[in-house]
């Protein structure tokens, strides 16, 4: 049997929207669930072993997948169908279309532990003004169903609301402090915030299962501004003087004050730190 698990909140709030193309893939017998109306764990564990699972939604929804499961990801096959706002999982391993395997992905990854709490994400931990940008993007989602523009929210954010910090960053051991911070995400991938490319040589299945922290900085406003579109390409690396990398196992970042921070996606308000285990 094939399970369908559709996330009706994904796509915001259009996920079910997907399951007429999903269904034209499957051609057996399948039972369509909204994620969203079951215990995961009681679903998993009544699977038989030529079951496979069809997860119709976007990073969130493999974000929540993975947690709700605790990480003990099942031996059966789990796919993948795109219905999610930013998609950026697919972008980083090169889907092509149709159904999407899963499990080699969802083995080893990282955990983040934040005021406290501690759980896995698959694509970056983002701080700065990319929480900010999902702060302002919630906001908006609640008040209308039209597509959220983030990069004219963080335009928006980079001239006139965000405010940038300073920040302690902590790589295995080695400490780094900068000033005039506007980012400081550590990435499990290439790719977050709907197609930025803010990792260019991560590889989420490197053997080491090392992550990557970058920190993107500078004190005029005008200059962030100029550099922040090509990061969509990956060529803000070329500005080593705004821009430094760290890759490492385990990573903590600090700021200065509360800011909004995102974990695939998800905000959490007023964050000050966040650690990261590879």
């Amino acid at each position: 049997m094939k399970y369908i698990l559709v996330n009706p909140l994904s796509n915001n709030s259009r996920g079910e929207e997907a399951l007429d193309k999903v269904l034209e893939l499957v051609k057996e017998e399948v039972e369509v669930i909204k994620v969203t109306h079951i215990n995961l764990v009681d679903f998993v564990s009544k699977l038989n072993e030529n079951d496979e699972i069809i997860l119709v939604g976007g990073d969130g929804t493999i974000n929540n997948f993975v947690n709700k499961l605790e990480g003990k990801i099942p031996s059966n096959n789990v796919y993948i169908y795109p219905a999610g706002t930013g998609n950026d999982f697919l972008k980083d391993v090169g889907y092509e279309g149709g159904l999407f395997l899963l499990n080699k992905y969802l083995v080893n990854l990282p955990k983040v532990t934040v005021k406290g709490k501690t759980s896995y994400f698959i694509n970056g931990v983002g701080f700065g003004i990319d929480g900010y940008c999902c702060e302002q993007g919630d906001k908006l989602k609640a008040q209308s169903e039209s597509k959220i523009d983030y990069t004219s929210i963080a335009i928006k954010g980079l001239l006139f609301h965000f405010k940038k910090v300073k920040a302690t960053i902590e790589v295995d051991g080695q400490v780094y402090n900068y000033k005039n911070v506007w980012i400081a995400p550590t990435m499990n991938g290439r790719y977050y915030g709907g197609g930025m490319n803010m990792a260019p040589n991560q590889d989420r299945l490197n053997p080491e299962r090392t992550v990557t922290n970058v920190v993107y900085k500078s004190w005029s406003k005008l200059a962030a501004l100029i550099v922040f579109p090509s990061i969509f390409k990956g060529e803000h690396y070329k500005k080593k003087n705004m821009v430094k990398v760290a890759i490492g196992k385990k990573i903590k970042v600090t700021f200065d004050r509360p800011t909004p921070l995102q974990i695939d996606g998800e905000t959490v308000l007023d964050v000050l730190t966040y650690e990261v285990e590879a």
